[in-house]
């Protein structure tokens, strides 16, 4: 599997990219006006999304957007309390696709037309589903310290050596991840994953990791040296590569576990109009190419022009992209909330 080890030039090609108004020819956004109101995540990922998405496809055409920001468990309880009174506060929901699905089985977002989302025809095969437009895509990697990790880990099984104990960062933004990435080392599987509780009780007990609120904090931590690596999205690895720390990143052996973010439209939704372009403009490829340059997440949309250079930086290989671990969404949605619930109780106690 791949030992990554990024080049200035690709670095450079991605936040010069971050900063640039790159306009590229594609299908717009519907310039009609209206008001849309979204509901996403805080911090940076925010951030980006309204400086290089939503302001120059939605704002500047004469849509008026506001934003209900928080993390996913509190917006997704927000839409299940709201379906009683068929009438939901937000008109575009950004999820990743294992909430998409419980939420579609909820009946609190909608199944698409997709006749109104025209940049849909260009979504990378494999993404897409009937309810949710993916966006950006990724894998949970190992990142290390280059100048502290010489030879790192090459699997998540090699995490569990005593080499690394007090060494690892987590973040409890990705606990499920976590907790199936115990089921893949225990059994082979992302669906065993009461046998992976015990396989991070045991983490937890013999490597002895810190756990980071978010990832903004573990970030710190690898730049403060309280950590020499953190399981994380090779997304965030590259970002904070970016930002001038002596990092690597290390493709798990077993495959990595995949992460796809994208949006739905709620299915009471006020302004529906509204909500359809902003789900084009979301696929629009200049405004892609310009979030992945920002964020170095791979790109859903396939008329995405990045350079060669800065693909082969922030994509998977054809390799690694066939071993990427795609979650069982079925089984996600019936766990997820006991999952959340053993891993504060249990696991992040302390």
């Amino acid at each position: 599997m791949t030992h990554y080890t990024l080049s200035r030039r690709a670095l450079v090609a991605g936040m010069a990219g971050g900063a640039a108004a790159l306009m590229l020819p594609g299908r717009q956004a519907r310039a009609a006006g209206g008001e849309i109101v979204v509901s996403n995540w805080g911090g940076d990922w925010n951030d980006r999304t309204q400086r290089l998405m939503e302001k120059p496809l939605l704002e500047d055409r004469g849509f008026v957007l506001s934003h209900d920001l928080g993390m996913e468990a509190d917006r997704k309880a927000k839409l299940m309390t709201e379906k009683r009174i068929r009438r939901a506060s937000v008109d575009v929901v950004h999820l990743n696709s294992a909430d998409a699905f419980e939420m579609h089985n909820q009946g609190v977002v909608a199944d698409l037309d997709m006749a109104k989302i025209p940049n849909a025809a260009d979504i990378v095969p494999g993404l897409e589903a009937p309810y949710f437009i993916p966006w950006l895509y990724s894998g949970v990697v190992i990142i290390y310290n280059r100048d502290k990790v010489k030879a790192p880990p090459r699997s998540y099984a090699d995490l569990w050596k005593p080499e690394w104990a007090g060494r690892i960062g987590l973040t409890n933004q990705l606990y499920f991840n976590y907790m199936m990435m115990g089921g893949l080392v225990a059994k082979g599987d992302m669906t065993s994953v009461d046998v992976g509780k015990d396989r991070m009780l045991d983490f937890a007990a013999t490597q002895r990791p810190r756990l980071y609120a978010a990832h903004q904090q573990l970030q710190t931590g690898l730049a403060n040296g309280e950590v020499d690596i953190a399981v994380n999205y090779k997304a965030r690895g590259l970002q904070w590569a970016a930002g001038g720390m002596p990092l690597g990143i290390q493709y798990p052996e077993e495959g990595a576990i995949s992460t796809v973010f994208g949006a739905c439209l709620a299915e009471y939704a006020p302004h529906r109009d509204g909500g359809y372009a902003y789900l084009d403009a979301m696929l629009d490829p200049g405004a892609m190419a310009r979030l992945s340059e920002a964020s170095f997440y791979a790109p859903a949309n396939t008329r995405a022009e990045l350079s060669p250079e800065l693909r082969d930086t922030i994509d998977f290989s054809d390799t690694e992209r066939a071993a990427l671990r795609y979650p069982d969404y079925a089984y996600v949605a019936r766990n997820t909330a006991d999952w959340l619930d053993w891993w504060t109780q249990s696991f992040a106690r302390d």
